[in-house]
């Protein structure tokens, strides 16, 4: 009787549980019976990314049915409306466009995505996009080729300037031998980037490796650091430049984290010449601005200085660089470029106008273009071929 009434008891429970056990959606498998997939948990197909033709042209994708108007951002152009299809996905095909790097994003309703099909990223400090390549009819400078390749090296440091961990790249050249003496050029990114911009975007490391395998560049070592004399530029976002003080700050002790805290620690590290003529700086925008303010007011530490669509000063040039007529004849290059299509053209012609006014030498460039790594790139490449030369 006892067993009896146990097994009504466990019955009576079990009878309990199986409204919860019901709500559970429990389901039970044996060897011989493959589990079923919930409908919810079946994988959607992949977004589709965008697709290059063979004209150079490029369509792009992006799924999202319920917005009401989406633009493609794309790098170098204006805004260009998207389409949507019966599948709710939006497409635009652009005109043809020349072999490059090209980045991209999309703004629906006012919102800045990425594409979801694209695992391809720049990384940037205020502004992610995606990257997409036009290829060449044969390999560009920036593509990876059949070559000897250097070695990008990261470094972490204490900086009392920042008062933080910061950090720079340095590329060594292919057959980099620590015994022998090499050329240094230090290259500074814009706003915005962090200290990996010229490596993961400019794809600097991958066009020295091909200069140098085609006899365009001495073998030279380029120290690329985070270019930031304050981190208060990045927390204001794009309204720091409307903060003079804060611009000028930053600019002012940039010199300082670069004198003192990079330039001693690489010449540790590396075996860097200690001549000035082997020691040269440039930079593509806010770092254009750091190498006009760094290398003119220390000819002492550079000969070579080279502005890329730069940050220049908007006026008081005697101010900014009061020894600069008295020293340049230390100047073996003053290079200055910027596209014809960038919103710094103007005040970048108003400098290089008092430059020749000074009689201080100077070699203008103008490119087309607008304020785009797609000009950077090219930048770079007609540079440094020009660098330490006898």
């Amino acid at each position: 009787m006892k067993a009896l009434s146990r097994a009504a008891s466990l019955l009576s429970a079990a009878l309990l549980m199986l409204p919860a056990m019901a709500q559970a959606q429990i389901t039970v498998h044996n060897e011989h019976t493959p589990p079923q997939r919930a409908a919810a948990q079946v994988p959607r197909p992949h977004p589709t990314g965008p697709t290059v033709h063979a004209d150079g042209s490029i369509t792009f994708h992006f799924p999202l049915p319920g917005a009401k108007s989406v633009l493609l951002d794309l790098e170098g152009a204006d805004p260009q409306p998207m389409t949507q299809g019966a599948d709710g996905v939006w497409t635009v095909t652009t005109a043809p466009l020349q072999p490059e790097y090209y980045g991209y994003g999309f703004t629906a309703d006012d919102i800045a995505y990425l594409d979801p099909g694209n695992v391809l990223v720049k990384p940037n400090l205020l502004n992610i996009q995606n990257e997409i390549e036009v290829p060449g009819p044969q390999p560009m400078d920036w593509d990876m080729q059949n070559v000897p390749h250097g070695v990008v090296h990261h470094h972490f440091y204490q900086s009392q300037t920042l008062a933080r961990q910061s950090d720079f790249y340095v590329y060594t050249p292919p057959d980099y031998n620590p015994k022998k003496k090499y050329p240094v050029l230090y290259l500074l990114h814009g706003y915005s980037d962090d200290a990996s911009g010229w490596t993961a975007v400019g794809r600097a490391n991958v066009i020295l490796d091909n200069l140098i395998a085609q006899n365009k560049i001495k073998p030279m070592i380029v120290v690329m650091p985070l270019g930031y004399g304050t981190m208060d530029m990045i927390t204001h976002a794009w309204g720091a430049w409307s903060h003079q003080e804060l611009v000028d700050r930053n600019f002012s002790l940039y010199t300082q984290v670069l004198l003192n805290e990079v330039k001693p620690l690489a010449e540790k590290t590396y075996s860097i010449s200690k001549d000035r003529k082997d020691h040269a700086i440039a930079g593509l925008s806010m770092g254009g601005g750091e190498s006009l303010r760094t290398g003119l007011n220390h000819l002492d530490d550079f000969a070579y200085i080279g502005a890329f669509s730069s940050a220049v000063p908007a006026n008081g040039y005697e101010q900014v660089f009061p020894n600069l007529a008295k020293d340049k004849d230390r100047l073996k290059l003053l290079w200055v470029a910027c596209g014809v299509d960038d919103h710094l053209i103007t005040p970048n012609r108003a400098f290089t106008s008092w430059l020749k006014q000074q009689q201080i030498p100077v070699t203008v460039i103008e490119t087309p273009g607008r304020h785009t790594w797609m000009v950077w790139r090219n930048n770079l490449i007609n540079f440094t071929p020009l660098l330490f030369q006898k």
